[in-house]
């Protein structure tokens, strides 16, 4: 089977010819992990892209559509505002939504759509969600009181965020059908959502109700990106049309195997506990061991649960590859 076709079937709860898809979904710091891995004996100077089929992963290509201009006030400190209430949203707006901001998105998908259509990698594409985006104008703080103090302007937010994203996804589907997306959230920490079902549904519900139909219709798989426990969140994804989630953070006390249980019928990606692969061998086989009934059932991709740590030595990460090829095929071989 062709890259590609790999991911396609797995995400359709179908069974693969040969073996599970071994992607890194994160990807990995550049400045960091990649940095330290060239000190090691990576090659250096490789493209991004060139990263992953030289450790022997699958290829796969992500797009995360720009919000913002690239001449957009930042704020002051990590997390700060760029923003504040009506009239800050007002002055913001120039930087914000601009089709041209995208341009090079649709212009790269065009360049790559004959090795798509190919088979040889998937494509998928990233938007900021709608918990995620007005964090980043409001800050996290104040983002937090917002669902109190400021409904009125939330809604707009959204609504502006809808319009704005349902008009780059057609310029998408244009060109070619991503085979699967997700929504950038991170509504989550260590002990659960950061935020109450009922504003879940006051705020978060109408956005996805306007932006997720669309993208399933044009048959791209839709999928929640938040960290940290989502174990509780989940059934309020589906009730918005959410298909999956990743990344699974083992961390956080997420059990793929339960959520399984729980959720036949939902996709996962990530799950691998990635503090394992600092330690040792033995703790990383017995990390797959752990995920091995999931992976058995379809529906799941597994990989790291977030961006590979600089502290994994490169050989380690090598046999990780390894253990993520040896166990994907076992996987097909004892698939349920």
């Amino acid at each position: 089977m062709t890259n590609r076709d790999r991911v396609r079937a797995v995400l359709n709860f179908e069974k693969p010819d040969d073996r599970l898809p071994m992607i890194e979904w994160a990807s990995w710091w550049v400045d960091r992990t990649i940095v330290e891995w060239e000190k090691q004996g990576l090659p250096k100077g490789l493209g991004f892209r060139d990263i992953a089929p030289t450790l022997g992963l699958d290829q796969h290509i992500q797009f995360w559509l720009p919000h913002k201009t690239p001449d957009c006030p930042q704020p002051a400190f990590n997390g700060g505002p760029i923003m504040e209430g009506e009239e800050g949203y007002e002055e913001i707006l120039p930087y914000l939504y601009s089709d041209s901001a995208v341009d090079w998105c649709i212009e790269d998908m065009k360049r790559l759509k004959p090795a798509h259509d190919r088979g040889d990698f998937p494509i998928w594409f990233s938007l900021d969600g709608g918990f995620w985006f007005p964090r980043t104008l409001m800050g996290i703080e104040p983002h937090l009181y917002s669902f109190y103090d400021e409904p009125e302007l939330y809604h707009r937010i959204l609504d502006d965020l809808a319009e704005f994203q349902l008009r780059q996804m057609e310029r998408i589907y244009e060109v070619l059908t991503p085979d699967f997306m997700t929504f950038g959230e991170d509504m989550s920490y260590n002990n659960g959502p950061m935020i109450s079902e009922s504003s879940f549904d006051e705020f978060l519900l109408p956005y996805y109700q306007k932006v997720v139909p669309f993208i399933k219709e044009h048959g791209t798989k839709v999928i929640v990106d938040s960290d940290g426990d989502v174990t509780t969140m989940i059934p309020w994804l589906k009730r918005a049309g959410i298909e999956g989630i990743l990344p699974l953070e083992h961390q956080a006390g997420v059990d793929v195997n339960k959520l399984r249980e729980a959720h036949p019928d939902f996709l996962f990606i990530g799950a691998f506990d990635k503090m394992t692969m600092r330690i040792g061998e033995n703790e990383m086989r017995g990390e797959f061991e752990r995920l091995l009934p999931a992976m058995r059932t379809g529906g799941f991709i597994p990989s790291v649960d977030h961006q590979t740590p600089p502290d994994c030595p490169l050989e380690r990460y090598k046999v990780y590859v390894e253990m993520l090829r040896e166990y994907g095929e076992r996987a097909v071989r004892e698939w349920i």
